[in-house]
């Protein structure tokens, strides 16, 4: 049963036509509200993903620079597979948090658009206030979403600099080329967990809300 409510969903976003899908979704009892809950799961989970990941990668980074021996051939496959490992989960993140702003943009557009259709001004009201609390919930953490997410590229950067660097002078000189970034790529590094965390709480904040509210 999932796997023919995936194809059909999958079918209808290829045609292009993202109200289909979720008219789609919704007539196999996948409401608009049930699908934005589990996107943000998803995109949770990828930020949990992510947090681990660019931890691994700062942890590596500090072997790789801190720690004296080894074959620096080795290093540099170290560093250049934390990279490519931190830029792959980094994608999953970007994507499924666009995927939470396409079904929350047509949750709040179908909501704002059926309160003309109450015929009591207290339940339109009420319904009113609820979708602006709502609203203000999910603005606030995808917001927080948005601002993790914007603090992987500069670690990107300086991961994938490293690992251009080391590619082309494997030898005691870069290694001590590349300590003296560091400094740098830990206060950056840290200060994107710190916003995963927030984001990550947040996210179960308002996963909890939708949860209260059906």
């Amino acid at each position: 049963m999932k796997r023919c409510v995936w194809m059909i969903g999958a079918l209808a976003v290829l045609a292009g036509c993202r109200t289909i899908y979720y008219d789609t979704m919704e007539a196999f009892g996948h409401p608009k509200r049930q699908i934005l809950s589990s996107r943000v799961q998803d995109a949770q989970e990828s930020q949990v993903e992510a947090k681990e990941q660019f931890q691994s990668a700062l942890e590596r980074f500090r072997s790789v620079v801190e720690v004296s021996g080894g074959s620096l051939e080795e290093k540099y496959e170290q560093v250049r597979t934390e990279y490519e490992k931190s830029k792959k989960v980094a994608e999953t993140v970007n994507r499924r948090i666009a995927s939470v702003k396409d079904v929350a943009g047509a949750l709040f557009d179908e909501w704002a658009d059926e309160l003309d259709e109450y015929s009591s001004d207290q339940l339109r009201a009420a319904s009113q206030v609820k979708l602006e609390q709502t609203r203000a919930a999910y603005t606030r953490m995808i917001g927080m979403m948005d601002a993790a997410s914007a603090r992987m590229d500069p670690v990107l950067r300086a991961l994938y600099d490293q690992v251009l660097f080391l590619k082309h002078n494997l030898n005691a000189q870069a290694i001590a080329a590349v300590r003296e970034q560091l400094v740098w790529v830990e206060h950056s590094t840290e200060a994107l967990l710190a916003d995963m965390e927030r984001s990550i709480a947040e996210a179960e904040s308002f996963m909890q809300r939708l949860s209260d509210e059906e």
